[in-house]
């Protein structure tokens, strides 16, 4: 246990509390320079928002004093101002320290005692209520307790602590907390563990990320990571050779402790507890259950090290955990995050995952009704090898949870997969744990019901479960992980994983092959010409995601030719016969239409290629680029090419870093047309710039450009600085400012861009309003300031990668005729207002929908996906399909931008040698 430190800055937390918060004296003990306390002397010190305690006090204030003058108080206030929550962000209900055995002396001295308790101060133990989770830390801290002669002055004091449960730290004290257990493990002659501190990055706001390796010494880490590992992801066949022949010798296995949503608080504090135990303790003795009788387990923690070595990722969310939310500093889910890994975060730890590939992955989560451990319902997920891992992830699941109610008040646990019928499945990667399951991790998330002290000892008990299952059956797991390996490099797709593939209806469908034999392909190829990629800046960050997830890339040293498809040195290519084939596929297949179930947890649609909107091909022909291609080590970005020396370039609209472009030279003051016409190799949409102003971003930024030649005569628009709002979700905030865009308020802004249900009628008059999704076409809607205009929605949830027609348009600049695009929030526009324009379409065909799930989907066939429409002076570009989920799909952000651009440009006579005048362009 650690003592809590006085919280920096603690008062400045306070909501409406100012009042009611004990105010401490500068020396911090509540007396004055010239008024001096005795000791009190308490029977505990530290007090649990959770949990109900009694105290004893004592303390001799001398001769004469009466006992009705004696008081209390707390913080520097009376007893009777801590009063309890009632709601909302009210406290003034009873109090919650009351005096049970009221102040007596001792028989035949000076010495007053009385007994306190500190009650509970929102009258329940379990704070997991999400109003009470936003304000119950700004009571942590240090207080003085004080008994006082009111007639003299005289007081005793103490400084106790009131902490959530004993155990919690805030984020500024774990750092000193992990550097404690390194201290205590370095001074202990004894103690000979190998203990390593890292910072594995950054966060947002510049925190750092804590993890620390615990092993029985360094020769087992370096054993684990340069030969262990290695050998088991190029020649796994090898290593089950030697576990079957008995000759494996000495190895170890990582078990990686998680937490990724930070307010969810004891999955952060449980890990110092077995970081301490682990590397401190010579036994680690807990209660378990064969669910019957309760009986003690006894670790020998030496033992347990020649099997495993421990990895701790306390958070992978700091910001959240200094600002006690779920999310990071950008407004982001991390936990929605693992497979998209837009965010600093998410980037940072999946690449020390992918480093280290556990094979126990324990991530520590709250709250649910109920103690719940995954693993999870169907529909699975079908580029797991499913059948070896479900049998072991069901006994580590039992293992961590008889462990959980032995060691608390909790009575039960629950396994996902089991407790629900469906809508807690582990179709996408997107969590935490189920990444991890990608890597043939026994992926596990931890729910527990309650935010408490039980809640904190079910998850210790938990992590301990975990480990002392691992330690057991090492061989045996460890053996399915490498199958999971083989199959991978064999290139194997094992029909014992159809079994666990089921409909809604529970029936058997197996993986979906198609006509193909094999569910992989032999290899994923993407482009990296302009001939056969639409968009290399994408390709290239493919590239780069896949090798930081630990996918084996390569590329071509020639020109390769493959079903009659030539492709030339230096294409980018994913053979899918490697360990982690499963992870590749899960990021890069077209995805699975899973409409038949009754409820999905989250969106399940990954395809990077259409929503970041790169070319990509499968290649389905065995050994086709044998011996003529590479490794590819590290996938750098190209720089830019600025041709000739003309006056003027075209700036591609082909990739979001030409949007960024635009924006930054907007605001250095450069000057930026925008083609509203197609002449010889200008396209309307593309941009035009002059050649100097254009070089010095070359190196910063990737974009494509050809010569101004003999499209100079085209008609072009001027673009002005643009002004925009945006309104509803963090993701869009984040997306706009990836672009470039400066963002300011809705009343000053020229540009409105809304993916939320809030819609000011009076702001949008004389500006362009940009509407993405469900809630904002509701929005427009209910306005009634579009005449005409309706939408259809059959479920704010339901998602789809779909086939859409889109129509030539400045709005759709750069696009092509057909587009596969997504949609999150089950809507079409089934209202096209008089005079609007449609901009894209639901492909009319019956094969329209591609992935996802969205019941009800069949509606969509046909109808309208975006429009633009003039109404008074206001300007509607509305959309159903989703143009900044998450920050994935990047490929419809240039759909925004064509927006704001066209808001903000002035129309130009015919342009020549950068000359005409311009004049505001009136809307169409």
């Amino acid at each position: 246990m650690w003592m809590k430190k006085v919280f920096a800055g603690w008062l400045s937390v306070v909501l409406v509390l100012s009042a009611f918060v004990p105010t401490m004296a500068a020396n911090e003990t509540g007396v004055s320079a010239t008024e001096q306390a005795t000791a009190l002397e308490v029977s505990r010190s530290v007090f649990s928002l959770t949990e109900a305690r009694t105290v004893e006090v004592s303390a001799d204030l001398g001769e004469g004093v009466d006992l009705e003058d004696v008081e209390f108080q707390f913080g520097g206030k009376p007893l009777s101002e801590w009063q309890q929550w009632t709601e909302g962000q009210n406290y003034n209900g009873d109090p919650f320290i009351t005096v049970v055995e009221e102040p007596s002396f001792v028989e035949g001295t000076n010495k007053i005692t009385a007994v306190l308790e500190f009650g509970l101060l929102y009258g329940t133990d379990d704070l997991s209520n999400r109003t009470i989770r936003t304000q119950y830390q700004q009571f942590i801290g240090d207080y003085e307790l004080a008994l006082i002669d009111a007639a003299s002055g005289d007081k005793a004091t103490a400084t106790v602590e009131l902490n959530v449960y004993d155990e919690f730290k805030f984020y500024d004290e774990l750092k000193p907390a992990i550097d404690d257990i390194f201290e205590a493990a370095e001074q202990d002659a004894d103690n000979d563990r190998y203990l390593e501190y890292q910072t594995v990055g950054k966060t947002v706001e510049g925190r750092d990320i804590h993890f620390v390796i615990l092993a029985r010494d360094e020769a087992a880490v370096d054993q684990y990571l340069n030969e262990t590992l290695p050998t088991a992801l190029e020649d796994p066949e090898s290593l089950i050779e030697k576990l079957e022949n008995d000759t494996m010798g000495d190895y170890q296995v990582p078990i990686w402790f998680n937490n990724i949503h930070p307010d969810e608080v004891e999955g952060v504090d449980v890990q110092v507890e077995l970081l301490e135990k682990f590397a401190l303790e010579d036994e680690v003795k807990f209660m378990n259950t064969d669910g019957e009788t309760e009986f003690e387990e006894n670790l020998n923690v030496d033992e347990v090290l020649d099997d495993a070595i421990f990895l701790y990722m306390f958070t992978s969310n700091p910001d959240g955990r200094a600002a006690n939310t779920r999310a990071n500093a950008e407004g982001f889910d991390l936990n929605r995050d693992n497979a998209y890994q837009t965010q600093v975060e998410t980037q940072q730890v999946n690449e020390v995952l992918s480093k280290w590939t556990p094979l126990s992955f324990v991530d520590f989560h709250g709250y649910v009704d109920g103690f719940l451990i995954e693993p999870a319902t169907p529909p699975h997920n079908p580029n797991f090898e499913y059948d070896l891992l479900i049998d072991n992830m069901m006994e580590q699941a039992n293992a961590m949870g008889q462990a959980g109610i032995a060691n608390s008040e909790l009575t039960s646990y629950f396994i996902a997969k089991d407790g629900y019928g469906s809508g807690w499945d582990d179709m996408t990667p997107a969590y935490t744990a189920i990444y991890a399951m990608l890597h043939g991790s026994l992926g596990h998330t931890i729910e527990v019901p309650t935010l408490s002290q039980d809640g904190y000892n079910a998850l210790v008990g938990s992590g301990l479960g975990a480990a002392n299952y691992v330690h057991d059956n090492k061989d045996q797991l460890y053996k399915e992980q490498l199958e999971i390996f083989k199959r991978g490099v064999d290139g194997e797709d094992n029909r014992a994983v159809d079994e666990y593939y089921v409909n809604a209806a529970g029936e058997v469908i197996g993986r979906d092959r198609g006509d193909n034999e094999n569910f992989f392909p032999d290899y994923y190829v993407i482009p990296t010409d302009d001939k056969n990629q639409k968009n290399a800046l994408e390709a290239y960050k493919m590239a780069d995601y896949l090798i930081r997830n630990g996918v084996e890339v390569e590329k071509t040293v020639k020109p390769v030719e493959v079903d009659g498809v030539t492709y030339p040195k230096g294409t980018f290519i994913v053979p899918m016969d490697q360990a982690k084939r499963g992870l590749a596929n899960a990021m890069l297949y077209e995805g699975d239409n899973v409409s038949d179930w009754d409820a999905m947890y989250d969106p399940i649609v990954v395809n990077f290629s259409d929503l970041r909107g790169f070319d990509l091909e499968e290649v389905r022909v065995e050994n086709a680029f044998d011996g003529k291609t590479q490794e590819l080590e590290e996938a750098v970005i190209p720089t830019s090419t600025v041709k000739g020396n003309p006056p003027k370039q075209i700036l591609e609209n082909s990739t979001n870093d030409a949007i960024r472009v635009v924006n930054a030279l907007l605001a250095d003051g450069k000057t930026v047309e925008v083609l509203t016409e197609s002449k010889g190799k200008a396209e309307a949409g593309d941009f035009v710039v002059a050649t100097n102003d254009l070089r010095a971003y070359a190196d910063d930024y990737y974009f494509e450009t050809q010569v101004f030649g003999n499209g100079k005569n085209a008609e072009t628009e001027v673009l002005e600085q643009p002004s925009v709002a945006a309104t509803g979700s963090a993701q869009l905030n984040f997306s706009l400012r990836q672009l470039g865009f400066e963002l300011t308020d809705a009343a000053g802004a020229d540009v409105i861009v809304s993916d939320g249900g809030s819609f000011n009628a009076a702001q949008v008059t004389g500006k362009t309003f940009v509407g993405i999704g469900a809630p904002a076409l509701n929005a427009v809607s209910k306005s009634g300031l579009l005449p005409g205009f309706a939408y259809t929605s059959t479920g704010s949830r339901h998602e789809g990668l779909v086939k859409a027609d889109v129509a030539e348009h400045p709005l759709t600049a750069g696009y092509e005729q057909e587009e596969n695009l997504y949609v999150t929030t089950g809507s079409w526009i089934s209202g096209v207002p008089e005079g609007a324009e449609v901009l894209a379409s639901f492909q009319d065909s019956d094969d329209f929908y591609l992935a996802g799930w969205w019941p009800g989907y069949e509606q969509a066939q046909g109808q309208t996906m975006a429009i633009t429409a003039e109404q008074g002076e206001t300007t509607f570009n509305l959309f159903a399909n989703s143009l900044a989920f998450r920050a994935h799909t990047e490929h419809s952000y240039r759909f925004i931008a064509n927006s704001i651009y066209d808001a903000v440009s002035v129309e130009a006579e015919v342009v020549e040698k950068g000359k005409g005048k311009g004049k505001r362009k009136k809307k169409q």
